[in-house]
């Protein structure tokens, strides 16, 4: 079952690649001085920056959605990309920690994903998918000639016989690319996988196709062998789009359309550089007196140690320690998620979902904002969770801190 394929991958010829390449467009969306200074950086030359709408600026809307893609139209008249026809690409990403994470870059079949909630298709969301965040997106992709992805997608591979084995081979691979990605985010390289080696990447996937009941031995479950880790919503507009595309289409036309397959990188959840970080809440513009005086009425909470689900809280006055007794969820995170979507609801605020402590103490220590920080979970939990509870609340896990996310560099056409 080929659910993972090659695909004909854009990579620009001639362009400073680290002035190309730019951070995944959901990161540092409380901090505009981030994008300010990547847009500073960039300057006048190609950059992904330009193809790419940075969540922190969605309010400009329709205009710079129109920008985007007179600018992809533009980069493909002046043949700014070389094209590596039905291949792969081995990449290595040394992040902030020192550690290399590996990758391969390819396509996933969107017919064979469903992100709705109790879906039982091989490739699955592992995190709840929020259906408002999608038309946005939609309205960014719908008249887009080209895509460039920042999802990635777990297997599990504990054996590391797929990806890991590549590392002894780039020898004798070509190298595409080989740069330092900007604001200290780390090393990427990358190398051409063709023919024979994509073979075997392809037969790798199988193997895990057919060891997956004798692996899990869970009674009937649906086969799960990729799960989205991040860049869920991104993947979830491929399909609405391509779901509204196929129905002009005729059979065989469907087959080879460029907006059936979305790029994206596979990783091994047993990689060694992959950590699950927790995803922190801030949230702007409440009473925090009041919010917390909430928490503990909704739940029964204690500031002393006591066996329960542990929060830290931080607001411009106080900080302190939450041990929820009577959680409403499996996890941490979705018993807190649970009660500010009500408080919200009922009292008005925003939320924000921030990667890395020292930002909820930035934020959460400013007027009228509270900061909540949360434990992180087990990476060996995930797949079997999946299979068995669904997917789990949003926002639960981020695979490393802001700047470890992936960046842009590879495109494809999808018209």
């Amino acid at each position: 079952m080929k659910v993972f394929k090659s695909a004909d991958i854009l990579i620009p010829k001639n362009a400073d690649l680290k002035k190309w390449s730019v951070v995944a467009c959901d990161q540092y969306t409380s901090e505009p001085e981030y994008w300010e200074k990547v847009k500073e950086y960039v300057g006048s030359e190609p950059s992904s920056l330009n193809l790419i709408f940075p969540e922190i600026y969605l309010s400009e809307g329709e205009k710079r959605i129109e920008k985007i893609n007179e600018t992809m139209n533009e980069y493909l008249k002046n043949d700014i990309f070389e094209e590596f026809k039905n291949s792969l690409i081995y990449v290595e990403r040394t992040i902030a920690n020192g550690k290399t994470r590996r990758g391969i870059v390819g396509c996933i079949d969107l017919e064979e994903y469903d992100f709705n909630k109790g879906s039982v298709s091989a490739v699955r969301a592992t995190e709840g998918t929020v259906l408002e965040r999608i038309p946005p997106r939609v309205k960014i992709r719908e008249n887009a000639s080209l895509e460039l992805p920042h999802i990635m997608i777990l297997i599990d591979d504990e054996d590391k016989k797929i990806i890991e084995v590549l590392a002894q081979k780039k020898q004798d691979l070509k190298k595409l690319y080989d740069f330092d990605l900007m604001a200290g985010s780390g090393h990427l390289s990358g190398y051409l996988l063709e023919n024979a080696e994509c073979e075997k990447v392809f037969a790798g996937m199988d193997m895990l196709w057919e060891e997956f009941d004798s692996k899990y031995n869970i009674k009937g479950a649906a086969k799960l062998i990729f799960a989205v880790g991040d860049g869920n919503h991104s993947l979830a507009t491929a399909k609405t789009c391509w779901e509204r595309v196929k129905k002009d289409l005729s059979e065989s036309e469907r087959k080879n359309h460029p907006a059936r397959y979305s790029l994206c990188e596979i990783v091994n959840l047993h990689d060694e550089s992959l950590e699950f970080e927790p995803i922190h809440r801030v949230v702007f513009n409440v009473d925090c007196e009041k919010l917390l005086k909430e928490m503990h009425e909704y739940y029964n909470i204690s500031d002393k140690e006591n066996g329960g689900q542990h929060i830290k809280y931080v607001t411009e006055n106080t900080q302190g320690d939450i041990y929820i007794t009577d959680p409403s969820s499996e996890l941490t995170v979705g018993t807190l998620q649970n009660f500010l979507d009500e408080y919200i609801n009922k009292h008005g605020g925003e939320v924000d979902y921030i990667h890395g402590d020292d930002v909820v103490y930035k934020l959460g220590t400013q007027k009228n904002n509270i900061g909540f920080i949360l434990p992180a979970m087990s990476k060996n939990e995930l797949f079997k969770t999946v299979i068995i509870d669904g997917a789990l609340p949003r926002k639960t896990f981020s695979m490393g801190e802001a700047r470890d996310k992936r960046f842009y560099l590879e495109a494809k056409r999808i018209k």
